[in-house]
């Protein structure tokens, strides 16, 4: 970015600093913490701080359908994450932003920051981004999905297939061959940022565990229904093996008609059953606990 005068009848978009705590991922023990300046892309004006903002990213049935293959043909599933991944793509048009806290220039205090590359929180940002790594993956001769705009594919020298799934920064590639895998990543390294996850161990909440023997994939979400559990204090819940009664049945009727119903129903469980369920769910599962 670049300190100049804001230009006459030109807007300056704000921003602020955004600090998080990661959560604990599996084999690493401390928590992450992490700082981010984003802009406050709300205050951006449609027609002339952006045009479209529609990014497209790959549908839970696409990943489903992956791991499957992965199952039946035992293949390797490996995961990439992009390191900073909006920050990446040149932007469309001049973005003015407000000089970040802590790090105005004294001397140029009425100046603002033209912006040349995307940052977090302008609407635009995800929209770029996915076109410049559409318009990298097409260039190294992997092809897109005709039904899935975020599933791309390749053909290997043997004959098999590589496949790669993107979500936003987090991506899953799959090949027959380790090898293969690495070729992919090596590019992918030599354009973005990196940061190599290995043997993918959870994708979107799920904790995915492979049985190469029976050549099968479960899936888990007991870390999610036990967040779920707390946040409503429902950890001693009873588990019962059938939550509702057969006779059971639920209807539009029994859907919030208002903003505050939806904001009261926002802060209890949808029903003690449901809430057993999930309670059921990890108390049967040997896999899940």
């Amino acid at each position: 970015m670049d300190l100049v005068k804001l230009p006459q009848g030109k807007k300056v978009v704000r921003c602020k600093w955004v600090f998080k705590k990661k959560e604990e991922t599996p084999g690493v023990k401390e928590p992450r913490y992490k700082v981010r300046l984003v802009t406050k892309g709300y205050s951006q004006i449609l027609g002339v701080d952006f045009t479209d903002v529609f990014s497209p990213f790959v549908k839970h049935s696409s990943i489903l359908a992956l791991l499957g293959i992965v199952a039946m043909h035992d293949l390797e599933l490996e995961q990439l994450d992009v390191k900073i991944a909006f920050l990446h793509e040149e932007l469309e048009g001049d973005i003015y932003m407000q000089q970040p806290k802590g790090f105005t220039v004294s001397e140029k205090d009425d100046y603002v920051c033209l912006l040349k590359k995307s940052l977090y929180g302008l609407k635009q940002s995800p929209r770029q981004w996915y076109k410049r790594f559409d318009s990298f993956m097409t260039s190294h001769d992997l092809k897109k999905c005709s039904f899935s705009s975020c599933v791309y594919f390749k053909k290997s020298s043997d004959g098999s297939f590589v496949y790669l799934l993107l979500y936003v920064n987090d991506k899953l590639i799959a090949a027959k061959d380790k090898g293969e895998i690495r070729k992919v990543k090596a590019q992918l390294s030599e354009e973005f940022e990196m940061k190599d996850l290995g043997p993918v161990k959870k994708i979107l909440g799920m904790e995915i565990l492979k049985n190469r023997k029976e050549s099968k994939l479960y899936l888990s979400q007991k870390r999610y229904i036990g967040k779920v559990l707390c946040k409503f204090n429902m950890q001693s819940a009873k588990p019962v093996s059938t939550p509702l009664a057969a006779y059971f049945r639920l209807s539009s009727a029994l859907s919030p008609q208002s903003d505050d119903e939806i904001e009261y129903m926002s802060h209890v469980p949808y029903s003690s059953a449901v809430g057993s369920l999930m309670y059921a769910m990890v108390c049967s599962r040997p896999d899940l606990s």
